[in-house]
């Protein structure tokens, strides 16, 4: 009876006879380019839909060029185009705060009761020449370092409304209404003011919420303002291109008419131009340009524009909830709309 020997490993069992040739395993392919969970890599997808974009230009070109389409570039580009540059200043200075300025800096600054550090803090907004996108990441960072939330937020509301680059356009769009800069002064600080006093009264810690930021260990300053700055600029910035998505689709669907309508009703002439403020998300550096042309309306009705748009709009409401949080936006932009309209009808009827 034959005895067979287990093979060695790489030789094929045989009852008799000399042993097979060991065969060489087969060479393994690469691996298909994935993120490591069988999805396609972005440069990959990156350039799966540019060589689509190359196929269908013909009927792309054919879309954009309807007037709908046009009009959608036109709001989307121009409302793009004038918040980048102050999100950028607006970030380069929230790195700053958060790597340079020493947290016992703005214990300094501010007052050490929350009920007198909101005024002060809504005054100082009149020394940032900056716009909304700015003032988001500035108060997120004033925030982290240690500010009342109260002082925070009415430095939010208040430095994009009543900085000096905002008030000089304001009187240069309405050179026969002088008025109407005092009167947007006024009407913004109080509802900078109302807010933070309102929040400080009713808000809650739960509420807000900032993004957390990965800490900076073994970096110099340099490096973390800059890993600082590449954060923020990716954060807002999204959120920013969202919201004026947003405001470019439902300007170009909505119809002309409505703004003639509107018009002959003081209250909802107040009421209309207070929505398309949000809607529009006009930078408050040209939103008085904005306003100035909408001569059918009365001059309160404008204020209400012009009090509205730079603390809640579209791509601001949108940047918000990015930063301190979707239940926060929820509860804090309402509020702001109302208080908004009320402060700039009390405010024309006392003024203008």
């Amino acid at each position: 009876m034959a005895i067979t020997r287990p093979a060695p490993q790489g030789e094929a069992a045989r009852p008799d006879g000399p042993p097979a040739p060991s065969v060489p395993p087969a060479p393994s392919m690469p691996p298909a380019p994935s993120d490591g969970s069988g999805r396609l890599t972005s440069p990959l997808a990156l350039t799966m839909v540019l060589l689509l974009m190359v196929l269908l230009q013909s009927p792309i070109r054919r879309a954009l060029s309807a007037p709908v389409m046009q009009s959608w570039t036109t709001v989307f580009v121009a409302v793009v185009v004038q918040a980048l540059p102050f999100l950028v200043l607006g970030v380069l200075l929230s790195a700053a705060i958060a790597v340079y300025v020493p947290p016992s800096f703005f214990a300094r600054a501010l007052p050490s009761r929350p009920g007198l550090a909101v005024p002060v803090a809504g005054a100082a907004g009149a020394l940032l020449p900056g716009c909304e996108c700015a003032s988001v990441p500035v108060a997120g960072a004033l925030v982290r370092r240690g500010v009342t939330p109260a002082a925070a937020l009415a430095f939010l509301l208040s430095a994009p409304a009543i900085n000096p680059v905002v008030l000089t356009a304001t009187a240069v769009a309405f050179p026969r209404d002088p008025e109407m800069v005092l009167a947007r002064f006024v009407a913004s600080l109080v509802v900078a003011c109302a807010m933070g006093w309102l929040w400080q009264r009713l808000g809650r810690t739960d509420w807000l919420r900032l993004p957390a930021h990965a800490p900076h260990e073994g970096e110099t300053k340099g490096a973390a303002f800059w890993d600082s700055v590449r954060h923020d600029v990716m954060h807002a910035g999204g959120f920013l291109v969202l919201g004026a998505m947003a405001a470019a689709t439902l300007k170009a669907v909505a119809p002309a008419s409505w703004l003639r309508t509107a018009a002959e009703n003081p209250a909802l002439a107040v009421a209309s131009l207070a929505v398309l403020a949000v809607v529009l998300s006009i930078c408050s550096e040209a939103d008085a340009f904005v306003a100035a042309s909408l001569t059918q309306f009365s001059l309160t009705a404008r204020l209400a524009f012009l009090v509205v748009g730079p603390m809640i709009d579209l791509k601001l409401f949108a940047m918000q909830a990015g930063t301190f949080g979707r239940g926060f936006a929820l509860r804090f932009a309402p509020v702001t709309f109302v208080l908004a309209i009320a402060s700039a009808v009390l405010t024309g009827g006392v003024l203008l």
